[in-house]
């Protein structure tokens, strides 16, 4: 049994889904079950990340765990998880764990997620994908006021993947050893430009968009409304400043699942009604 953490999110739920499409029993976890959509085989079990122990009752006989970065005390709960007997944790990063940046908000929590799990003697897989085509949800209110899209970081390209790859990657590195101790990059397909996305957005709706590109000082002010300081300043130092180079396509999806990576068209079609 495998037990999921963030199991209603972008990517748990998709772990779930992939599991659950193996036949794998899957506990799934979350701070309100009844979000959970029904599987076979599935359980949903409440628990909260922020709080390890309430997770102990649904770690008891699970073999692995999907765990996700950024929660104040994973060493806890990782000595729970070897006192259970898990066998094998695969860990939701990100390729800012990857750079020189330590001042980066967001690379200080993914880097001491990565450290707690190697430090807990579990053997562990990492998953750093590439930036999340559902990103692109957030445009959604523009698209209900009109056909211009504003879009912050015009110039940068990046490999943008749907969650569903990732979860079919999870999905593997929780039951097959061959992935322990590996960094996994899961991406997309291809390296797109926000204006390549809004084209392929505006000609799957039927619309004719267009991408607005705004200012830097500007998107910062718009994150700020919605988002610490902190975290906007560490977008700013990926996208703005480059820090971050997520515009590599690399074969990952295909090679651990056998299939590949799903296209910015193919997640756009299947998520359109959201965009109307």
């Amino acid at each position: 049994m495998i037990l999921v953490t963030g199991s209603t999110g972008n990517v748990g739920a998709e772990v779930v889904r992939a599991l659950a499409a193996t036949g794998t029993p899957v506990r799934a976890l979350t701070r309100d079950p009844a979000r959970g959509t029904p599987r076979p085989g599935v359980e949903y079990v409440a628990g909260d990340l922020n709080h390890p122990d309430s997770l102990a009752p649904a770690l008891a006989g699970a073999s692995g765990l999907f765990l996700l970065s950024g929660y104040p005390d994973l060493a806890r709960l990782l000595d729970l998880a070897r006192t259970a007997g898990v066998g094998r944790v695969v860990l939701l990063s990100g390729g800012a764990a990857g750079i020189d940046a330590p001042g980066n908000a967001v690379t200080r929590y993914m880097r001491a997620s990565e450290d707690a799990v190697r430090e807990s003697g579990l053997p562990w897989t990492f998953l750093r994908p590439s930036q999340f085509m559902t990103n692109t949800l957030e445009w959604a209110p523009q698209l209900a006021a009109g056909d211009v899209v504003r879009v912050p970081f015009a110039g940068v390209r990046i490999a943008a993947v749907d969650p569903y790859d990732i979860g079919a990657v999870a999905a593997e590195a929780l039951v097959a050893d061959r992935y322990a101790g590996r960094i996994l990059v899961p991406t997309g397909p291809a390296a797109l430009l926000p204006a390549d996305r809004v084209r392929i957005l505006g000609a799957v709706l039927g619309r004719e968009l267009r991408a607005e590109p705004v200012s830097d000082d500007e998107a910062r002010a718009r994150m700020l409304a919605t988002t610490p300081v902190e975290y906007v300043d560490a977008f700013l130092e990926f996208y703005a400043a480059g820090a971050l180079d997520e515009s590599a396509v690399l074969p990952t999806v295909r090679e651990v699942t056998g299939v590949e990576p799903r296209t910015f068209e193919r997640w756009v079609a299947g998520h359109a009604s959201r965009f109307r």
